[in-house]
């Protein structure tokens, strides 16, 4: 069937479906595009995230080498002093 012979208003309609299609396509791939964005600002936050807890831990555990000791100390000469 030629587009001459088909009717005007039918071809009108598939081409205005066409076209809204290729609009849903296209926001489509912005959606995608803007979800990738997303995406990588997410593994970004994470990995800061992360080196963040690494360097905490870090810091707990040299805080907990000090005071382990010091209040083992503490305690020894808190006995020391009941017992003497």
């Amino acid at each position: 069937m030629s587009e001459s012979s088909a009717d005007p208003e039918l071809i009108s309609v598939l081409r205005e479906i066409r076209d809204q299609q290729r609009e849903a396509i296209q926001l489509q791939r912005e959606n995608m595009a803007m979800y990738r964005e997303q995406l990588a600002r997410v593994d970004r936050i994470n990995e800061r995230a992360e080196a963040i807890q690494q360097r905490a831990g870090k810091a707990i555990r040299a805080v907990l080498w000090l005071a382990i000791p010091l209040l083992l100390l503490l305690i020894l000469s808190m006995a020391w002093r009941q017992l003497g």
